[in-house]
């Protein structure tokens, strides 16, 4: 069986290969003042870690566990912090358990369990977080953490054909679901760039935005009822297709990032595999013509499923471009009928903004292509589009690769609307690159792109790659992140768009929420959460009770 790497994306021996590694550090050595020299994981074995400070009582033991593996494999999440950390050997917060439930009945155990002693409970689904949401840094005041990975819940329990939902279990990674939803010719549709190792249930808790670069795209949309485990007792939700009775109860733990308690089963909406797929990839002079490009698109009605905009810079670290011009990949897809004319008139509209269709390597991808049985990835086509999907999937091993050969390597996604777009682009560009002068990595760079488009806005994202300086590289990290953040905020953006708050972005989010919101919040924390034991430090702080006291 396939193992997960424990330091780093993805699965051991998938990642990168050394000569692709050395061949990466070639490429932008140069530019980076990079040696080549490659920094090898350190054995699990060599790495010190603090004792546990508890033992899992007889009843827990079946599926709990202290083994050192466990431990500092759900230590942290996949961020660039989590990854240079991890190569030092430095696993700070590891938890002192691991706990596997194998049911409900046994998770309950352990919120019983954990709330009785009050142990930090962290919630664990793919563990692809790239925010510190699943890191056990819970203070001093919790005597231990207990990490519960939901991984065996990953069943489709139930399949309505007639309505086009299913009811699955939260611990089912991307993959999984794909493969037991497809012999009922329907998906979900949903593809984050982690899909490979990501959860529904963390999809769900992070309000993580997938596949569809308009339209529906947010998990919210895809979400019909849940079923959550909390230390009060359990939450369900009525399945509807929509309902006008109140407040929502979903929309309180979508997002909620394992603070309220445990999402364990969702009725999610889905719809069938698509059959008919077009589109291409349009070239502009300026990212400025590009991006009202984009927003022409997103204000038609056309809805493509694909509109994904790369700066010149980020075209050609994706192999999309040579750098000289900004790069649009367009796309759309149905299950139900042929797309020439949504095809044709987006050429028309990009073409109205400077776009031009490179005709050599496009010639005939305008018109509709029937696919047997679809996919289960976002749609690929020749040339430049299906080099961007390539390195798209890819990213995140590259992004280590990177990190292995001295690089700090970072991205800030958000959103704003139109309005502001202009003004946030250019200031966000302009902190990180002063930060990278003020860090002393001024040899960086820093590209933007659009992952999803709205009506009303878009969200760029911003990727900086810049030479880390050895034994400073968190501190560099730390200079840039802060820089990019406020500059997001100053200019109406939003902290993240889709890759969630966790510990890294709380600072940002508790100025962007209202501040009696947050006391809602922390209300209902109170009550779902009485010990205060869910993921303690992200999303909102409460004051914790003493032991065996109840919610009012």
């Amino acid at each position: 069986m396939r193992r997960r790497s424990w330091w780093g994306w993805g699965y051991e021996g998938e990642g990168l290969t050394d000569a692709e590694i050395d061949a990466l550090g070639a490429a932008l050595g140069g530019r980076l003042g990079l040696d080549g020299t490659r920094r090898d994981p350190p054995a699990i074995e060599t790495i010190e870690l603090a004792p546990p400070r508890m033992a899992a009582p007889r009843t827990l033991r079946a599926f709990t566990s202290d083994d050192r593996r466990q431990r500092v494999s759900h230590a942290y999440g996949k961020s660039y912090r989590d990854v240079v950390r991890a190569l030092h050997g430095r696993v700070e917060h590891p938890p002192d358990l691991v706990s596997r439930p194998r049911h409900e009945g046994e998770l309950s155990s352990v919120l019983d369990w954990c709330a009785e002693h009050g142990f930090a409970v962290i919630p664990f689904g793919g563990g692809s977080s790239v925010v510190g949401g699943v890191e056990p840094d819970v203070g001093e005041t919790y005597p231990g953490a207990v990490t519960v990975d939901i991984g065996a819940l990953d069943e489709v329990l139930e399949v309505d054909p007639s309505s086009q939902t299913a009811r699955v279990q939260c611990g089912v990674l991307g993959p999984a679901l794909e493969d037991q939803l497809r012999p009922h010719g329907l998906t979900l549709r949903h593809f984050p760039q982690s899909f490979e190792c990501s959860s529904l249930g963390g999809w769900i808790a992070t309000r993580a935005g997938g596949h569809f670069a308009t339209g529906p795209t947010h998990i919210d949309d895809l979400v019909e009822s849940l079923r959550v485990l909390t230390p009060a007792g359990v939450v369900e939700t009525r399945r509807l297709p929509a309902s006008g009775a109140g407040p929502s109860p979903d929309r309180l733990f979508l997002g909620s990032e394992g603070t309220l308690g445990v999402i364990t089963e969702a009725w999610m909406r889905l719809r069938r595999r698509p059959q008919w797929r077009a589109g291409g990839a349009v070239r502009f002079v300026t990212f400025e013509n590009g991006a009202e490009a984009v927003r022409a698109l997103a204000q038609s009605g056309l809805a493509p499923s694909n509109c994904r905009l790369l700066d010149p810079g980020e075209a050609l670290v994706n192999g999309a471009g040579d750098g000289t011009a900004a790069v649009l990949v367009v796309g759309f897809e149905s299950a139900d009928h042929p797309l020439d004319a949504w095809a044709a008139r987006a050429q028309e509209l990009v073409s109205d903004h400077g776009g031009v269709v490179d005709e050599a390597s496009w010639r005939g991808r305008w018109t509709t292509e029937r696919h047997a049985g679809g996919g289960t990835e976002p749609e690929g086509d020749a040339g430049a589009a299906e080099a961007w999907r390539s390195s798209f999937l890819r990213g995140p091993y590259i992004r280590d690769a990177l990190v292995r050969l001295g690089a700090m390597c970072e991205t800030f996604e958000t959103a704003c609307t139109w309005d502001r777009f202009a003004a946030l682009h250019d200031s966000v560009s302009s902190a990180v690159r002063t930060a990278l002068v003020d860090v002393g990595a001024s040899q960086g760079f820093v590209t933007c792109r659009f992952t999803h488009a709205y009506p009303d806005g878009v969200a760029p994202y911003f990727t900086v790659v810049a030479p880390a300086r050895p034994g400073a590289e968190l501190e560099q990290w730390d200079g840039v992140k802060t820089a990019a953040s406020e500059a997001v905020l100053a200019n109406g953006g939003t902290i993240t768009h889709h890759h969630a708050v966790g510990r890294d972005h709380r600072p940002w989010y508790d100025r962007q929420r209202p501040d009696l919101f947050a006391a809602v919040l922390r209300q209902a924390k109170a009550v779902l959460d009485p010990a205060a034991i869910c993921n303690p430090g992200v999303l909102v702080d409460v004051a914790r009770r003493p032991l065996g006291s109840h919610a009012p």
